[in-house]
């Protein structure tokens, strides 16, 4: 028997019933259950003091679920999402989460009016950005990430300060967008 908070309730089934329920092949010996949290205003007086990533159109579940992921193994608490982003409970963002979806608060906006209102700092990734490993992120700001094949949309390019971008040393035309947010979040942990 696991050791389990006495909150949690814990329900045993048979290994078929596992197999129904699940959307994988092969399932893991556990299954959640939890609430999905009721989307609230976002106020940006809440991220004062913080670094927050912004996704910016990206599409594939696997890169946001390891984004998620990745945020929460460096510490930072929030992910603003644009509406076109996919959505952080799809069941293939949930299993590359890996549990990190309890611990960190995903938010969607529509992106152009958010950064309308912010007076935060705004760092983008992009190819002609002056390399990460010289920038000063400072105390406080929004990190922004593209799209998988396009970037960061034209739209939300404007409200970019400080253009970074990550160093190439090779032959490779790009960086996954989930490698890309690690190598960011390292430096930002890094830099403070």
């Amino acid at each position: 028997m696991v050791n389990l908070s006495q909150n949690i309730k814990l329900l045993e089934i048979t290994d078929s019933e596992l197999k129904k329920i699940s959307t994988l092949t092969t399932p893991h010996d556990a299954l959640a259950l939890i609430h999905i949290p009721q989307r609230t205003e976002t106020k940006q007086e809440s991220f004062k003091g913080k670094h927050v990533l912004v996704l910016d159109g990206i599409q594939d579940p696997g890169n946001l679920g390891t984004i998620i992921r990745t945020a929460d193994w460096f510490g930072l608490s929030d992910i603003i999402c644009s509406g076109d982003t996919v959505e952080a409970y799809n069941p293939k963002v949930v299993q590359a989460s890996m549990g990190s979806l309890s611990r960190i608060n995903v938010y969607y906006e529509d992106l152009t009016t958010f950064f309308s209102s912010s007076s935060m700092p705004v760092w983008g990734a992009v190819f002609d950005g002056k390399p990460l490993y010289n920038a000063d992120f400072g105390c406080e700001g929004y990190i922004i990430l593209g799209n998988e094949g396009n970037g960061i949309s034209a739209g939300i390019k404007q409200f970019i300060q400080t253009g970074i971008t990550i160093p190439k040393f090779g032959q490779a035309e790009s960086l996954n967008v989930a490698i890309s947010a690690a190598i960011i979040c390292s430096e930002l942990k890094r830099n403070r």
